[in-house]
């Protein structure tokens, strides 16, 4: 069986969610090197990425989570067939460009720690932080599953709510790890988790339905409402920045308390509602992008950083639109051969060689 028959790109079971990922990275490229210059995008993006995940990571796992030794190690080697090899090779080629070799800073971003610790210089590659929130939901979704099999959702909720409080009793404790509250609500799991429970309960809803066998639905309310949700949040948020002094539990609000919920009605909407917009997502080629969007959210500040600003952006002079999109083009380009390449038959060989009998791909939404 050749490499792009096991890909099997265009094959998800939620093919919108997939363009949804590659709509987010592109949103996050652009925000890093902004349309217009000094632009930048005011709603937390990473907000769509979590509740995505914590959406497929329940539908991909509920109905299999258990606490024996087989589940786990299966569990976990999938997660770390998928995320890990692509971070461990583009944070190599980082270091190498960084040329900062301290044995402490390479075992805080290689072990994936470097995000609980209030301070940003040791992102060697600044989006990486995300994974760290990521690597706390994977770890912790095996026993949110079980809560809610054993319990119900409002059970596991309130473990997510207590997590919350005692990372802010630590970060008032002078540890060196967490250190704020700003910092608690900014860049961990435990300030973000709302955003993965909105997609957690997203999933229960979904296997709901899918049990029932009534899936798709008539009309657009639900992707109308949860984009027209989504939109008045952003609105909010350009008031809350153009009228200073910007309080940052303002900002934290809405982030994290607020937009998770119409995310989760458009996630709905999407997978349930034949709309313009969900048939648009679904497109081969936004599939195609949304595959390789992992590597082009880890790729895209490198090639920024160390391709765009000092070759590229000389070379098209004042051409700086065209350079932006050319940098953009050149970014998802690379990161399509990585994944075709490298992360896809990485992630198979893994699976194959750890997990008996595995399957080769997870194609929920290619999570």
């Amino acid at each position: 069986m050749s490499l792009f028959s096991k890909i099997k790109i265009g094959d998800e079971k939620y093919p919108a969610l997939t363009g949804i990922r590659a709509m987010g990275a592109t949103v996050v490229f652009f925000d890093h090197f902004p349309l217009p210059p000094n632009f930048h995008t005011r709603i937390n993006v990473l907000a769509f990425f979590f509740v995505l995940s914590g959406f497929l990571i329940i539908r991909l796992y509920y109905n299999k989570a258990e606490l024996s030794g087989k589940s786990m190690r299966k569990y976990f080697t999938n997660r770390f067939a998928r995320i890990y090899p692509v971070y461990f090779l583009l944070l190599t080629v980082a270091i190498l460009l960084r040329h900062d070799f301290r044995p402490l800073l390479l075992v805080k971003n290689y072990t994936l720690t470097h995000a609980l610790i209030n301070n940003t210089t040791d992102f060697i590659i600044q989006p990486s932080w995300s994974l760290t929130v990521e690597e706390c939901f994977y770890f912790l979704a095996p026993f949110i599953i079980l809560l809610i099999k054993k319990f119900n959702f409002l059970t596991s909720l309130t473990f997510g709510f207590l997590l919350l409080s005692i990372a802010l009793i630590v970060s008032l404790s002078g540890l060196p790890i967490l250190q704020t509250p700003v910092f608690v609500f900014s860049t961990t799991f435990f300030g973000h988790f709302l955003e993965f429970y909105a997609g957690v309960f997203l999933a229960l809803v979904m296997m709901k339905k899918e049990k029932q066998g009534q899936i798709k639905l008539k009309g657009y309310k639900w992707t109308i409402g949860g984009a027209a949700g989504v939109v008045l949040l952003i609105i909010v948020m350009g008031f809350i920045y153009a009228y200073p002094p910007i309080y940052p539990y303002k900002i934290i609000l809405v982030n994290n308390f607020l937009i998770p919920f119409p995310i989760a009605v458009l996630y709905y909407g999407l997978m349930c509602e034949d709309s313009i917009v969900s048939r648009f997502l679904s497109g081969k080629f936004l599939g195609i992008l949304g595959r390789s969007s992992y590597t082009f959210y880890l790729l895209h500040t490198i090639v920024i950083h160390y391709v765009a600003i000092p070759f590229l952006l000389p070379y098209f002079g004042s051409h700086y639109l065209l350079c932006a999109a050319f940098t953009y083009a050149l970014t998802y380009f690379i990161s399509y051969l990585v994944f075709i390449f490298y992360e896809e038959p990485l992630n198979i060989f893994i699976r194959q060689k750890f997990i008996p009998k595995a399957k080769t791909t997870e194609t929920t939404a290619s999570a």
